[in-house]
């Protein structure tokens, strides 16, 4: 099979373009929580979150930011942040409306 010039290059391009693209955040929330190894687990912050009544449906890492979705105890379903280290809530959102947000 031969493999005309620009077809290999624009292969080759858009490999290396996807490999080097750095892991961006949603821009939601940003924290400077330090090194992952100083950080509480996922499963300490959820767990904590099943006691105050919350529902948890996925949670991650983004901008350094725990980040939740799940529903209150009231009944919202958000998207939340929380800070690693502390776990303290930072913002709580649903469908662009801010329903907390810490000053």
């Amino acid at each position: 099979m031969k493999y005309s010039v620009i077809a290999v290059a624009t292969a080759t391009f858009l490999a290396t373009a996807g490999l080097s693209a750095p892991a961006l955040a949603t821009g939601k929330m940003s924290c400077e929580a330090g090194p992952q190894s100083g950080w509480k687990t996922r499963a300490e912050l959820e767990a904590s979150l099943v006691k105050q009544g919350w529902t948890i449906k996925k949670s991650k890492v983004d901008g350094g930011c725990y980040e939740v979705y799940g529903t209150t105890p009231e009944g919202d379903r958000v998207e939340a942040y929380f800070h690693p280290v502390s776990l303290e809530k930072l913002l709580v959102s649903r469908r662009g409306e801010i329903l907390f947000r810490k000053k």
